[in-house]
């Protein structure tokens, strides 16, 4: 078993072992052996990083075993510049998001914390498949556990939001397996995507699969008009599903563009662009503005994760390497940052139990440690200078100026709503005197609170100051891509 698989399995094996643990009676081992799931998931993937060669687009740790013969469907996995940080990113979330959990959760705790392992290790297997059949199992059976998270988990919607996270992201996906079954005749038989890369596909096809695959991957990253269903599941589902929901099941649309989009269909990806380059500047326009009306805290970062995921799309398809690289930077960023927002939010609504920012107003004089971390994430969601929110956007301006100078200035005053929306909210939630007798009463955070914030504010830091580990591993696979799209190489 390579370290793919490993990254795969061992968190299913350890959420599996978590279902079988009994009742809350046993709560206190369930959470310790999900913590140790978690942690060594994380330690799994590690070795990625050291054994990762750089300067090179061709796939590593490639693994690849018969599964169904008979159509040709291999076991096959491995993953690139594109794919590779979004293995580490999301063990790591799930160390934080068990470490969230630990006192808010305290009914079936195992059935939580297995569905969430299980989740985490098919979000892995989603970023490693190279056979489009095991790319097309996890990608939809991510959608059960977080289906059941929201489902039980939930606030007094949450049967209705469950239904419509379903719902939306199943009916967008059953014309991505139409395609998929199309590639799979085109090319005389096979499932393997580095194969279907080099079909020669007409341009009404290209149209077709192109379509077909956007039907999907729009719905997941949400694009505007179909980013409807995140706001109302954001806002129902528990603290830890809103963490992983944004920090890593957005981004499987999004690597779906770079996957299956770009490279399949090259010649209809650059004749549309200008569709998904107009519906990711509605989605940074307009809903950042939907975003500065919202008087609940989750539903206003889930209008921001909404605007921030259109950064990503602008960027890939305004095909150069600033736009491109920065996408996926963006990404990764974003799923330090909005991950860090819910669980902020999480910690006061677990002493409160109000997402109305009107039920709070000077936090930061009983809460001083906490206000701090408030205060740093906040500015990394606007995208100062200094944390991983700037980077990505960044390079995509920069991207979207050399492409035409308008849309680069569209985007770019773009971060104006960002920064409106964010630091109004922290500045109702978090300062002036103390508003009412809850936020009088609220007490700073607890070591293992400080623990979660600090691993995301660390990650965040890191990131903002010192990106090039970041973007030295995606550079070759992002120039080998731009070259396959027949457009523009790294300069």
């Amino acid at each position: 078993m390579g370290l793919l698989s490993l990254a795969i399995w061992m968190p299913i094996a350890f959420g599996v072992v978590l279902l079988a643990m009994g009742r809350d009676d046993q709560a206190h081992n369930v959470r310790w052996v999900a913590l140790i799931g978690a942690i060594a998931s994380f330690l799994v993937t590690l070795p990625l990083y050291g054994g990762f060669k750089l300067g090179t687009s061709a796939m590593q740790f490639v693994e690849k075993a018969p599964w169904i013969e008979r159509f040709n469907v291999n076991y096959h996995l491995g993953i690139d510049g594109i794919s590779f940080w979004f293995v580490l990113l999301t063990a790591f979330i799930t160390v934080v998001v068990v470490i969230s959990a630990w006192e808010a959760i305290t009914e079936r705790v195992n059935q939580y914390m297995g569905a969430f392992l299980i989740l985490s290790g098919l979000m892995i297997g989603v970023f490693s498949a190279l056979d489009g059949v095991l790319f097309y199992v996890f990608f939809e059976a991510t959608l059960i556990p977080m289906y059941l998270i929201i489902g039980i988990w939930g606030g007094p919607n949450k049967i209705y939001a469950a239904f419509k996270f379903f719902l939306y992201t199943l009916l967008g996906s059953l014309l991505t397996l139409i395609a998929l079954i199309f590639l799979y005749t085109k090319s005389g038989g096979s499932f393997d995507i580095l194969t279907w890369h080099k079909l020669p596909l007409s341009s009404t096809a290209q149209t077709l699969v192109f379509f077909a695959f956007f039907a999907a991957f729009a719905v997941k990253v949400p694009m505007w008009p179909v980013h409807t269903w995140l706001p109302d599941v954001h806002v129902e589902a528990p603290t830890g599903g809103s963490a992983v929901l944004a920090a890593i099941m957005l981004k499987l649309g999004a690597y779906g563009f770079l996957r299956f989009s770009m490279p399949i269909a090259p010649d209809a990806s650059r004749e549309l662009a200008w569709l998904v380059i107009g519906l990711s500047l509605i989605a940074v326009i307009y809903v950042g503005l939907v975003a500065m009306v919202q008087q609940d805290m989750k539903k206003l970062v889930a209008y921001s994760s909404v605007a921030h995921m259109g950064f990503v799309t602008l960027g890939f398809f305004i095909f150069n390497d600033l736009g491109v690289a920065g996408g996926i930077v963006q990404m990764i960023a974003h799923g330090f940052v909005s991950a860090a927002m819910f669980l902020c939010i999480g910690v006061l609504y677990d002493r409160v139990h109000s997402r109305e920012i009107a039920s709070y107003g000077g936090v930061v004089n009983t809460m001083p440690k906490f206000a701090a971390f408030g205060l740093f994430f906040a500015m990394a969601n606007c995208g100062l200078p200094g944390t991983a929110g700037f980077v990505g956007e960044w390079m995509v301006i920069l991207g979207g100026v050399k492409y035409n100078f308008w849309i680069g200035f569209a985007a770019a005053s773009a971060l104006i709503f960002g920064a409106a929306y964010t630091l109004w909210m922290f500045k109702r939630v978090y300062l002036g005197p103390v508003a009412n007798d809850d936020v009088k009463g609220l007490i700073d955070i607890n070591g293992r609170e400080f623990l979660m914030l600090a691993l995301l504010a660390a990650a965040t830091l890191w990131m903002g100051l010192y990106p090039k580990p970041f973007t030295d591993v995606m550079n070759a696979s992002v120039a080998d891509l731009l070259k396959h799209v027949a457009l523009t190489k790294l300069n």
